[in-house]
């Protein structure tokens, strides 16, 4: 790694902090590489994507009204008469609505703008991860992040998730560059792209808050006090980004608004703390509204049990953890390599940010009692994504050292393990590619630890990478067109092939572009509506 424990002889050269407008040299296969990794994203996420009807009808229903009231848009509402608002704040539904006024309510102008967040969501992660790791690096994370079997999902449905995890990489964006160069306006912007995360799904979009706020605590190149007033103006630039629309709310007269749907007392401050704060992680009366269930559930559309597996569960496990073992082990040792590197190294700093996102989020929803759903880790494809590109990078260009290769081949190994455990759970589809998968990586990582990588001739190395890069990919790979290739619709969608479906309902026929949900008849103040369908 950047500075690290193995001989100086394998070490990489430290990556030299850019000088301000300094011109970078890029390989020629650079931009033909990432117009043809967008494209293909874009495919893979349109790709009979009017299929899915209005996909969440509930929230396809605010969006509709958005088309027909301007202060339904501005507030979220379930109808054009503005009785009561979705139980999220509305950012995503602005973006939609806009796009339906513009292009009509539609199948398409419903869904193409959740495509498009995944389109932007894979160029942004590819370029923070270049920015210090090179074309090759920030290829992978990108790619890794496209083929995510419940980004597929999410990219393709209407939920808030989309524009979440894009407004998500966006901040890691802004704040890779206010680290790189100490500048608060980069760091600013990072909160402001937070802020409007808040706006979008309110606390789970400050969950990668502490990850950011530590690297740059840590590696930004100036002084200590300096770096501590920088954080607080980024502090009051995310106040500010997300408080303007708490306040609008708060100051608008009750009796001219929607009431705040899934809050108990018309208030969005309450919402946030409440229905979509304590609520998720507490459950219970955390949100007045009952989660989805203790620690003991099972019903595997809120999750599975609470606990540290939860993630590799069978509820959460096909949806997000394809790659999650090789990034943790990734995370580590580059924590370990870099532990004694200059304060403002930046390759221990990018392990802040992306490790700090993962740990984090990961915790709250491997814990949380109230209602979750699986479509939530969506939001930690990014980091899984980058750790895994970033730790590759900086471990294969050390290969000429023992203990690198070990851990190299481990990560290839304990990903096409993983990979055959995920796909043995539908053992009636496609067994061959899990047996494939096992067989070809063990293979690949048998090769690399034994050093074939290190004194073989460049073309020997380059397959064998390759091999892996390949072997790494396929099982997420498999299931993500799998998820690309049925329509999706209600309100707790999952990823993967048909056969893989256990929710019952929820895996419904597409609704009708035009249906909408009967809507309350009023609010009443005394006492408040019952919570809004959980989402």
């Amino acid at each position: 790694m950047t500075t690290t424990t193995l001989p100086s002889s394998a070490r990489p050269a430290a990556a030299p902090r850019a000088r301000h407008g300094a011109a970078t040299a890029r390989p020629a296969w650079q931009r033909p590489a990432l117009a043809a990794l967008l494209l293909l994203t874009a495919v893979l996420y349109l790709w009979r994507l009017g299929d899915s009807g209005t996909a969440n009808g509930f929230y396809a229903a605010a969006v509709q009204a958005g088309t027909q009231s301007w202060k339904a848009l501005l507030f979220g509402s379930l109808d054009a008469g503005n009785v009561i608002t979705v139980d999220k704040p509305p950012a995503s539904l602005w973006v939609m609505g806009l796009s339906g006024r513009i292009f009509g309510f539609n199948s398409w102008s419903l869904l193409v703008p959740q495509a498009l967040a995944g389109v932007a969501a894979v160029a942004l992660l590819y370029a923070t991860v270049k920015r210090h790791f090179g074309a090759a690096a920030g290829l992978f994370a990108g790619a890794a992040l496209a083929l995510t079997p419940v980004a597929v999902l999410m990219f393709r449905f209407d939920n808030p998730d989309a524009l979440l995890t894009l407004l998500l990489v966006a901040g890691a964006y802004c704040t890779t560059r206010a680290v790189q160069k100490a500048s608060p306006a980069w760091l600013s912007l990072a909160a402001t792209a937070l802020g409007f995360a808040f706006l979008t799904k309110m606390l789970q979009g400050l969950l990668v808050v502490p990850g950011f706020a530590l690297a740059y605590l840590i590696a930004a190149p100036t002084t200590l006090s300096r770096r501590f007033v920088h954080l607080l103006t980024a502090g009051a630039a995310l106040v500010v980004s997300a408080g303007w629309y708490v306040a609008l709310v708060a100051l608008w007269p009750t009796s001219s608004r929607p009431y705040i749907g899934g809050s108990t007392n018309n208030s969005l401050l309450e919402l946030a703390l409440g229905y979509n704060g304590l609520g998720r992680i507490l459950g219970g009366n955390g949100n007045r509204g009952g989660g989805g269930g203790g620690g003991g559930m099972q019903n595997a559309g809120f999750g599975g049990s609470t606990g540290i597996t939860r993630l590799f569960g069978d509820s959460m496990g096909t949806e997000i953890s394809w790659l999650l073992p090789a990034a943790l082990i990734a995370l580590l040792a580059g924590l370990w390599f870099t532990r004694r590197a200059p304060r403002t190294d930046l390759t221990r700093a990018a392990l802040i940010v992306w490790g700090g996102w993962l740990f984090v989020s990961g915790i709250v929803f491997s814990y949380m009692s109230g209602t979750i759903h699986p479509y939530y880790t969506v939001a930690l494809a990014p980091a899984i994504a980058a750790l895994v590109a970033i730790g590759a990078r900086e471990l294969w260009r050390a290969r000429a050292a023992t203990v690198a290769r070990l851990i190299l081949a481990a990560m290839v190994f304990v990903t096409a393990a993983w990979d055959f455990t995920l796909l043995s759970r539908v053992s009636s589809w496609t067994p061959w590619l899990r047996w494939t998968v096992l067989i070809v990586g063990g293979a690949a990582a048998v090769a690399i630890a034994a050093g074939a990588t290190a004194a073989a001739a460049r073309r020997t190395a380059v397959i064998v990478a390759l091999t892996a890069t390949l072997t790494a990919f396929a099982g997420t790979s498999a299931w993500a067109l799998a998820t690309a290739n049925q329509p999706h619709a209600g309100s707790i969608p999952s990823s993967g092939p048909s056969a893989a479906s256990g929710f019952g309902g929820f895996g419904s026929p597409a609704a009708s572009p035009t249906a909408a949900p009967a809507q309350p008849a009023s609010p009443a103040p005394a006492v408040p509506p019952p919570p809004t369908p959980t989402t």
